[in-house]
């Protein structure tokens, strides 16, 4: 559990933009608690637990946001407005009581009214779980879009799944990750109301026949196919500083038939309910493991799922006011984030080919102007592609429908390029290599009029590399929209100090317009603003030292230089690059005790997928040094090593205000953007990384003596590859790395467990290290030197890092929505009174 954050003082209220929608009084707020604790939750004040007053004030909060959201749904109906839907199978929103409070106008009100009952809010808060419905980035990139399209006024609605277990709750023994069921919805959740009114029926296997109509035309028939109801759950979605409330509508799997009652009675009760059991299963956890077939079949099921219970509920939307197809991309405008929903392309067209009887031609002029695609993923490895058989036994006729795409693709390629077969074979949806699958991520830029990445750099090596012919084919729909974060959670809500601090400068205004952070430039130098800067960063600091003393036994000084890592565990990523740093500044030590380096504590927190044995062999690695340096009294605490388990997003919360250094190390052309690099320097913290990503853009914004950039850049990684790379060359010629490498995997750090760290030596030198980390070890190191002196030099470390909050307004999540709703969606703000 993370430590409570510091109350707000009664004079320094956030938000007053939002207060002016809720001039609610103490009194009535009270009220309105007491009301929900006594009928609601049917408690006394005097046995209430803190989970009771959580949720009380919750159900306080929520009634207010509904009745804004009902006002939403009026005002968007009233004007036929068109409306933007967001595909997601992530979204990563963490707790919504402050978030909600404060987009509402009531969280100081709220806090006053329940310290007159005796009842700390901030202890309240650490009752609420978050909610387990993504895992890393693109979840989070969403949950940041739902709030900006919100606050900025602009209808829209989200679409997912109601996971029953989130990703799994992590676990450390022994070093190893231990996944533990991610039970985040075992009591509910009062953030979500359940539609059955707008329950939806969806079919998945079955065979497709042909049927002839009176003319002799075959037509092809789905048949045979199973019934699947999804329930939707809505959440509310607040905008700030506004009265709209969208909303995020998450689908349930049920059963269409419960159980089979003359079976239960005949004393069958597990085959009575088997059928239910499996088709609950579509809905129950986030990334089923794929490395069996039964769990990537469950991911593709998962994944139409949710997309056909969507479609069909924009379409029942869609109806209420229109009956003419042609308008339908006119008020409907449907975005894929990443390949996970791409399959919507298919369904949308066999609706209007099976169901409405459309002519292909108009059909696919529907889909195209309707659809446009977010990449996130510039490995190859990494595009979704579903094996044929497996795809055909699930969606017999969206495989038929799909062929029918890729034949019309066909013809258009080689109209263009007469005769170019390879070509025709990259461009093709259907991949014939290794036995035929269904390339997602063709799909999705053949059926939408809008493909963008997510950053400059990666909207570039998608037109160049990942995309170039589609590019060459149709140039005018690639574009960049690079990604952004809310500043009213990784800001407002997660550094409540420093947002007062700002207010106090230069008001209120920057909540909505965070490129208004630049006006803190003029106190980058002034002493007594550095001074309250960096005191606010050491009290993060050491809040963040108290959540490691309890999570990780480990103790370390708020003094010390906190080097933060925090993101998904992925080879690209490098966290094992960090790691062979961490042993050679340690050996450095332990070879010159009179060293004079700042003290520092390299702290970690990521989840490696279950299936990915690499990934845990690393965090295997980092917790077996960290074991070894934490106790080694030779080095006391001038190095210190911890790696928090179960990362989250209110754990994000408590370790991002806390950063001095913000590792963004992946080898360059690897990473789409990122957005925990634009969450940490939005806190003050200075980033260590490569050119990849959006740490272009952060560079050019914050300037090169504000961050520290090292390694090979995409062109250089491009050409040593081509060379040849050999990492055991590298490993040869370095003697520092040699000797890192070599002390890593010896028992020196496991003890008793021989050989438990070879798979990880095995990658980086027989596998051939293909993401770079030995190329670019001595270029890290170099680096990592030039951060520790300068942080000795406290003004000017404070000077950048007041720099880096002032100059990343640009990476605002309400400025890449404003992009997408311009450029892509042609979508209007339709302001709620």
């Amino acid at each position: 559990m993370s430590t409570p954050a510091a109350p707000i003082s009664p004079d320094a209220s956030l938000g007053l933009e939002c207060q002016k929608l809720a001039p609610e009084s103490v009194a009535e707020v009270r009220r309105e608690i007491e009301h929900h604790l006594a009928t609601t939750l049917g408690r006394h004040k005097q046995n209430a637990t803190r989970r009771d007053w959580w949720l009380c004030t919750a159900h306080m909060v929520r009634d207010r946001i509904y009745k804004r959201l009902i006002q939403t749904q009026a005002t968007h109906s009233a004007h036929n407005t068109k409306r933007m839907y967001y595909l997601s199978l992530e979204y990563l929103i963490g707790r919504m009581l402050i978030s909600n409070l404060i987009n509402a106008g009531l969280l100081d009100t709220t806090q006053s009214a329940l310290a007159e009952l005796g009842i700390d809010l901030w202890e309240v808060c650490e009752e609420e779980v978050d909610m387990g419905l993504g895992n890393g980035g693109l979840g989070r990139l969403a949950a940041c879009y739902l709030d900006s399209l919100a606050t900025l006024d602009l209808p829209a609605i989200g679409y997912g799944i109601n996971y029953e277990f989130g990703l799994f709750r992590q676990e450390f023994v022994n070093g190893y990750q231990v996944e533990h069921p991610d039970e985040w919805a075992r009591y509910g959740t009062p953030w979500q109301l359940c539609r059955p009114d707008y329950t939806q029926t969806v079919r998945i296997y079955g065979y497709v026949e042909d049927r002839f109509d009176a003319c002799g035309n075959p037509h092809p028939v789905w048949l045979g196919a199973k019934e699947v109801l999804g329930v939707p759950y809505d959440v509310p979605i607040a905008g700030y500083g506004t009265g709209t409330v969208n909303f995020l509508r998450l689908w349930s799997a049920r059963a269409s038939e419960e159980f089979d009652l003359q079976v239960f009675n005949e004393g069958g009760y597990v085959e009575a309910v088997r059928e239910k059991a499996m088709t609950e299963s579509f809905s129950k956890v986030l990334y089923p493991n794929d490395r069996t077939e039964n769990g990537k079949e469950l991911r593709l099921v998962q994944q139409y799922f949710f997309v056909a219970c969507s479609l069909r509920d924009i379409i029942r939307r869609w109806r209420r006011s229109e009956a003419d197809w042609d308008t339908f991309p006119d008020k409907v405008a449907i975005q894929i984030n990443d390949t996970h929903p791409a399959i919507a392309i298919a369904e949308l067209m066999r609706v209007l080919l099976d169901e409405e009887e459309l002519p292909w031609g108009r059909a696919w002029d529907i889909v195209t102007r309707t659809f446009a695609y977010t990449n996130h993923t510039l490995m190859p490895e990494a595009l979704e592609r579903w094996g044929m058989p497996l795809f055909g036994r699930v969606l017999p006729r969206h495989l038929q429908i799909i062929f029918e795409i890729n034949a019309q693709l066909m013809q258009r390629v080689l109209a263009h390029w007469p005769n170019d077969l390879d070509r025709m074979r990259e461009m093709s949806i259907i991949d014939e290599r290794d036995g035929k699958s269904v390339r997602m991520a063709n799909l999705a830029v053949v059926g939408s009029h809008s493909t963008n990445g997510v950053a400059a750099i990666h909207s570039e090596l998608i037109k160049e590399r990942l995309f170039p012919d589609f590019y060459a084919l149709w140039p005018e729909r690639f574009n960049n929209k690079t990604n952004g974060i809310t500043p009213r959670l990784w800001l407002l809500n997660a550094n409540r100090p420093l947002a007062r601090l700002i207010d106090e400068r230069i008001g209120h205004g920057w909540t909505r317009d965070l490129q208004r952070l630049g006006e803190l430039e003029q106190w980058a130098d002034d002493a007594a603003f550095q001074n309250a800067f960096m005191a606010i960063k050491r009290t993060n600091k050491e809040r963040l030292a108290e959540v490691i003393a309890r999570e990780c036994g480990v103790t370390v000084s708020p003094d010390a230089l906190f080097d933060v890592h925090i993101k998904r565990l992925h080879e690209y990523k490098r966290q094992h690059l960090n790691l062979l740093h961490i042993l050679t500044l340690y050996r450095r030590l332990l070879n010159n005790p009179s060293l004079d380096i700042p003290p520092r504590v390299f702290i970690f927190a990521a989840k490696a997928a279950p299936g990915y044995e690499l990934a845990k062999t690393i965090i295997k690695a980092i917790n077996s040094v960290a074991m070894r340096v934490n106790n080694d009294p030779r080095i006391g605490d001038r190095l210190k090593v911890v790696f928090l388990p179960n990362y989250r997003v209110s754990l994000a919360m408590r370790i991002i205000p806390a950063a001095d250094v913000s590792e963004q190390i992946s080898t360059a052309g690897t990473e789409a953007s990122g957005t925990g690099n634009m969450k940490l320097a939005l806190n003050g913290a200075l980033t260590v990384g490569t050119l990849d990503g959006a740490n272009i853009e952060i560079r050019d914004a914050v300037g090169e003596d504000n961050i520290f950039i090292f390694g090979m850049t995409v062109e250089e990684v491009e050409a040593l590859r081509k060379r040849g790379y050999r990492s055991t060359d590298w490993y040869a010629a370095d003697a520092n790395l040699r000797t890192a490498i070599d002390w890593l995997c010896s028992d020196y750090f496991t003890p008793g467990e021989p050989g438990v760290l070879a798979p990880l030596r095995h990658s980086l030198l027989e596998g051939g290290d293909y993401y770079l980390a030995l190329a670019d070890y001595a270029a890290y190191c170099a680096c990592q030197d030039q951060v520790g002196e300068a942080y000795r030099d406290r003004a000017q470390w404070a000077r950048k890092a007041i720099l880096n909050t002032a100059r990343v307004g640009y990476f605002s999540s309400d400025r890449a929505i404003r992009e997408y709703a311009s450029d892509i969606w042609q979508l209007d703000p339709l302001p709620v009174s």
